[in-house]
């Protein structure tokens, strides 16, 4: 998003659609949740403020709302800096996308829309052709929109609310460590995906608790493995 003299600006259509607050928030949060901002980076107000050519109010605003969800550190005559990355948050947010899981899959288990049943279809499909052709960004993104799916289906805002940031989280996680090893988790990963769709369609909710269970805490040991190998 470079402007002349190497400025940056916000994109116009975003500052016409959100907030100046809420464009600066979405603006950062993608920063971080992709890793252009780093763990441990500060963030200075004044610079981002002259960088997107905006008053210090919305980027101070901006970054407490990023703080309420643990992506900034604000410290007193410290300042704020992108949160850092830690063992304990590897593993809450495992935790945090278990319980949510455990929750939506029962839930869904009950009685699944058909167009989820669909979507759901759909989304495997995407992810076996990725997997095969070892696309390490197709895969992630495809997963994180299956997780998704499921929780929308809830019919339960906070939900998949809340599932929403824990995967942004992951997501982040990924980035930061896992880029050149988490599609070594894929053919099983994907085992387990179609395992879970299995139990969802035969309404069985204590089999697809248990294959959710599972798939994250494998996941987490992976990623745990692999943050040990960094």
């Amino acid at each position: 998003m470079a402007g002349p003299a190497g400025k940056s600006y916000l994109p116009p259509t975003m500052v016409l659609t959100l907030t100046k607050q809420q464009a600066i928030y979405q603006h950062l949060k993608e920063q971080i949740l992709e890793g252009k901002l780093a763990p441990g980076q500060r963030l200075i107000i004044d610079e981002i403020a002259g960088q997107l050519g905006l008053s210090i109010i919305p980027v101070r605003e901006a970054l407490q709302l990023l703080q309420s969800e643990r992506l900034v550190e604000i410290r007193p005559h410290a300042g704020a800096t992108v949160a850092s990355i830690t063992p304990e948050n590897i593993e809450e947010v495992f935790t945090i996308l278990e319980g949510m899981e455990a929750v939506a899959v029962r839930r869904v288990a009950r009685k699944m829309p058909p167009a989820t049943d669909a979507r759901l279809e759909g989304l495997i499909t995407q992810m076996d052709a990725a997997e095969k052709r070892n696309d390490v960004e197709k895969w992630s993104a495809l997963n994180m929109d299956f997780h998704l799916t499921i929780s929308e289906a809830t019919g339960m805002p906070w939900l998949r609310e809340i599932t929403a940031r824990a995967l942004g989280n992951w997501d982040r996680i990924r980035r930061h460590f896992f880029r050149e090893g988490s599609e070594h988790r894929f053919t099983a990963a994907q085992r387990e995906h179609h395992a879970i769709l299995v139990a969802l369609r035969k309404g069985d909710a204590e089999q697809a608790e248990k294959l959710v269970r599972q798939h994250n805490q494998k996941a987490f040991r992976h990623y745990s493995q692999m943050r040990a190998q960094a």
